[in-house]
């Protein structure tokens, strides 16, 4: 492989800007531009849809899902460039371009944690020539994790964010032996029928990580997500709980889909599911 090396190291915290822990403080998720950020949540408000819902309640006892942490795939660069972070995945390094323009063009843990249980994971979720959407792609991490895994992918975001989403997706995957990915404008809840009608566009699976913060297009965006989520078709999204609004997200969501908690990352606040659509 050319350029650093690729490795695999135990980390329990979560990159931010520059390498540095979590993101408490931004509203933003995991790479999306949909929305501005908001400010850090009021004193007491993180963790308080656990008591407000009764997490047992929303998710059976009998249901296991696998505690990790997230691996250290951010490799520390000697670099005068601030705005391009090193990644190792599937053993490939990639290189993301990141923005302060725009909060879509950053990589947040999420997107970590997906592209992480991604690769780990490939028996259980076989990407290998399957149809991928991602929705809210922002840097495009986790698209060129799956293609590089096999997938026929294309990356959504809205318009703003697409050229720094172009680039990445480019510069990662253009002289690789994959299928190329497709990068596309979605803004969640809007011209669905239109842009992505679904006698021609079905998906194996749908892709999402850190879509779900505090913001007022949550009903869009489970618009989009049902919409999207077709019989045979996967739903997997990574979200870090802030707010308790995450949680009321998650109820909304089993009002509509199967969803069951593949993994949770404890040290990172993060959590793994996997959706499908009910039978009739």
């Amino acid at each position: 492989m050319r350029g650093l090396e690729c490795r695999r190291v135990i980390w329990a915290g979560t990159k931010g800007f520059g390498g540095q822990e979590g993101d408490q403080g931004w509203g933003r998720g995991a790479g999306s531009g949909q929305h501005l950020p908001q400010a850090a949540p009021r004193e007491g408000s993180r963790g308080k849809g656990v008591q407000a819902l009764g997490w047992d309640m929303i998710f059976s006892p009998t249901e296991s899902p696998r505690i990790l942490k997230i691996l250290q795939k951010w490799i520390p660069t000697v670099s005068p460039y601030f705005d391009k972070e090193h990644y190792c995945y599937a053993d490939h390094q990639i290189t993301i371009q990141e923005s302060l323009d725009h909060f879509g063009a950053i990589v947040w843990p999420g997107a970590l944690a997906l592209s992480q249980y991604l690769e780990s994971n490939q028996q259980e979720i076989n990407l290998k020539d399957k149809k991928v959407l991602e929705i809210g792609a922002g840097t495009g991490l986790v698209s060129i994790v799956a293609s590089i895994l096999g997938a026929y992918v294309t990356a959504t975001d809205l318009p703003e964010v697409l050229e720094n989403l172009k680039l990445n997706i480019s510069r990662n995957t253009q002289n690789m032996n994959i299928h190329q990915p497709e990068v596309r404008k979605l803004v969640w809840g809007e011209d669905l029928n239109e842009d992505f009608p679904k006698s021609t566009h079905h998906y194996d699976f749908i892709l999402a990580s850190d879509v779900v913060y505090h913001h007022t297009s949550l009903d869009p965006l489970l618009t989009t997500m049902a919409y999207l989520c077709q019989p045979g078709t996967v739903l997997l999204w990574a979200n870090k709980f802030r707010f308790s609004t995450d949680f009321e997200f998650v109820e909304k969501l089993r009002n509509i889909l199967i969803v069951t908690l593949l993994a949770e990352f404890p040290e990172s606040n993060i959590k793994l599911f996997k959706a499908t659509v009910k039978e009739n």
